[in-house]
């Protein structure tokens, strides 16, 4: 790994917020890797990525499926003849669905996934889709969104394909509050049971765990972001009329006890009712982080851009495990959804947008960090450097929202540096 001559801090481009903005080369994966979770959730959709092999390798390794399981995604490979113009493409793809929902009929929700060489060839799947659907309903709803690394980043496909499941929510004028953001279901449990003890409801959740189970929206929806990085999908709900309840994110006792305060709030429950409900999971919460807290304290953590959790995540270092933020880098910074995160943390921390992968690696050579969150493609050469890392992709496959998984997403932060302490004894 190379660097380039370090460019003095003092030089960087920086927005009248004091934000870096960062536009060079890119080191992160596509939208397509949000079908590995989004895969999981929703237990009766089958997601067709129209791509490469090229694609169907990275699918398939990023969710390590074994030769002899049954996966609820694909991919439809598109060809030499494709990209010569020597096929139909519209007619192959027609083919491959026909084949898969009469082998598949448990599917009720199919995603066409667009990539790279779909839109290279300027395949329109949203026209197929619309094609398709006519052809299946009501047995199954075809929908289609983008994953293409021309077009999305890491966490974006989840952005996408829950943006393009929105129009198709049946309309309600109830007041009701609607989660918005792929959770493991232990934590979708979690937060459903601690809304309603507190009387905020009726609740629902999207993704949802079936296409049959799709949550309503109308003018009284109020609507909660558990991710950040959802700006596709909450504008295209606040079209159809939803309101988004302001808050932090769910990481960390005090982030979990912000958001679900802003909830409370805005169904009027009462402080006392609110106190007893979430009383003794804050404990639980409370003391988890403080096991983790002796091994971090202190500790200087440098962000590259990569999920788009990095300003939550680094907000929960900060305040509640004392640790140093020299860099937060996030690929997209999305000033609404993230005011009230950026008014937390720390007046000196060094924000950054976007990426220069090269330059990035010069600060954080210079800035000698305890440990560095970053995407697998700088986590091995750095590691290889002597630079101990968090691969922040796991922040994505592991449970980290809420009270009770708390302690498991400090431990997150702490395993590595406990790791290189065992091993330089």
């Amino acid at each position: 790994m190379t660097a380039n001559v370090l460019q003095p801090l003092s030089e960087l481009k920086r927005a009248p917020d004091g934000v870096i903005r960062e536009r060079g080369q890119r080191e992160v994966f596509c939208g397509l890797t949000g079908i590995v979770w989004l895969h999981r959730k929703i237990q009766d959709a089958f997601f067709l990525v129209v791509g490469s092999r090229t694609c169907a390798h990275l699918i398939q390794s990023a969710a390590g499926v074994m030769i002899f399981a049954e996966p609820r995604f694909a991919t439809a490979i598109i060809d030499d003849r494709d990209l010569a113009g020597l096929a139909d493409a519209n007619e192959e793809l027609d083919r491959e669905v026909a084949r898969l929902l009469a082998r598949r009929p448990d599917i009720k929700l199919l995603f066409l996934v667009g990539s790279c060489p779909s839109e290279v060839i300027k395949l329109d799947l949203s026209r197929a889709a619309e094609r398709l659907s006519q052809e299946f309903m009501p047995n199954v709803r075809v929908l289609n969104y983008s994953g293409s690394g021309i077009e999305t980043t890491f966490t974006q496909g989840e952005d996408t394909c829950l943006a393009s499941l929105v129009p198709e929510l049946p309309a309600s004028d109830d007041k009701q509050l609607m989660v918005v953001g792929a959770l493991p279901d232990v934590v979708e449990d979690q937060f459903r049971g601690l809304l309603e003890s507190m009387g905020v409801g009726p609740v629902s959740f999207l993704p949802m765990r079936s296409a049959n189970d799709m949550p309503s929206i109308g003018p009284n929806t109020r609507y909660l972001l558990a991710q950040p990085f959802l700006g596709e999908t909450g504008e295209a709900l606040e079209r159809r009329g939803a309101t988004r309840i302001v808050a932090p994110f769910p990481f960390g006792e005090k982030g979990t006890t912000a958001w679900l305060a802003a909830a409370a709030q805005d169904f009027g429950v009462e402080q006392s009712r609110f106190e007893a409900v979430t009383a003794s999971a804050r404990d639980r919460a409370r003391r988890a982080v403080a096991q983790q807290r002796e091994h971090l304290e202190g500790k200087r953590i440098f962000f590259f851009p990569d999920s788009q959790l990095e300003v939550p995540l680094a907000r929960f270092l900060a305040d509640e495990l004392a640790m140093q933020l020299i860099e937060v880098g996030t690929p997209y910074l999305h000033r609404d959804h993230l005011s009230v995160e950026l008014e937390l943390l720390p007046d000196d921390v060094r924000l950054s947008e976007g990426q220069d992968v090269e330059r990035q690696l010069d600060r954080c050579h210079e800035d000698l960090p305890d440990l560095v969150v970053c995407g697998l493609g700088l986590a091995n050469p750095l590691e290889a450097q002597g630079v101990t890392t968090k691969w922040s992709i796991e922040l994505l496959f592991s449970p980290v929202h809420g009270y009770e998984q708390a302690g498991d997403c400090a431990e997150l932060f702490s395993r590595p540096l406990r790791r290189k302490q065992m091993l330089t004894i």
